[in-house]
């Protein structure tokens, strides 16, 4: 694997270094949050470990840009603050998981495995036509969906483009303006409320068991998870 590590801590970089070594990780080091977020755009990565506290831009900052940017790859945060509240603001802006300092490294490499674990066994396969997930089976010519072997058949055109490209970007969070842009063209000038709508027929039509697909991540907009069966986050 090939991490990218945001941290201006010198002693916190070298420990996480020593760990990569042993485990056979390439891991490429930034201590500024400008000069991190560039690095991660220009490169290919596995994953993001980012801390909250960072000179040029925070941590939550280069979160939430990113994925408003559409990357997909999976992120840890690294902080000191270990309150709910802020746990919950790293989480809506995108962050995968949230590592408390003082922290273990062995605990570290275990959230950085079940991470990046979780993202490589929810990736979509597409073959002919069809796209599928654990619990989703969806046929883009057909326009057919089946969802725990139960056919769903009642989706509307616009139902169905929304729903396909959801599952077609699993655990990625769109804002309405997105979705809005991708599903229903940039020529679209109605209300972003359309959206709203329209995942609430979701959930009502698909979502036919205590499993939740569509999570709302307030302030943001939409993401779909077919992995947990949280309530909306």
């Amino acid at each position: 694997m090939k991490i990218l590590v945001i941290e201006d801590n010198k002693s916190v970089c070298s420990m996480i270094e020593m760990f990569f070594a042993k485990e056979g990780i390439e891991g490429v080091f930034v201590n500024d949050g400008s000069a991190g977020y560039q690095r991660f755009k220009s490169g290919s990565w596995d994953a993001l470990i980012v801390d909250w506290m960072l000179p040029g831009m925070d941590g939550v900052s280069i979160c939430r840009k990113l994925r408003e940017e559409g990357f997909t790859v999976p992120i840890i945060m690294l902080t000191a603050k270990d309150s709910e509240s802020d746990q919950v603001l790293g989480l809506e802006m995108g962050a995968d998981d949230y590592v408390t300092k003082p922290f273990s490294p062995l605990t570290l490499m275990a959230r950085i495995k079940a991470v990046t674990r979780r993202y490589q066994t929810q990736v979509p396969k597409e073959m002919d036509g069809i796209l599928q997930t654990e619990h989703f089976k969806i046929n883009k010519t057909t326009r057919e969906v089946i969802v725990d072997g139960t056919s769903i058949t009642n989706l509307t055109p616009k139902e169905f483009d929304l729903l396909y490209y959801l599952v077609e970007h699993p655990r990625q969070v769109f804002s309405r303006e997105q979705l809005l842009e991708s599903v229903w063209g940039y020529q679209y000038y109605g209300d972003e409320r359309t959206v709203d709508v329209h995942i609430k027929r979701l959930r009502k039509k698909v979502e036919i068991s205590s499993q939740t697909f569509f999570h709302t991540v307030w302030g943001v907009g939409y993401k779909f998870d077919d992995t947990t069966k949280a309530t909306e986050i």
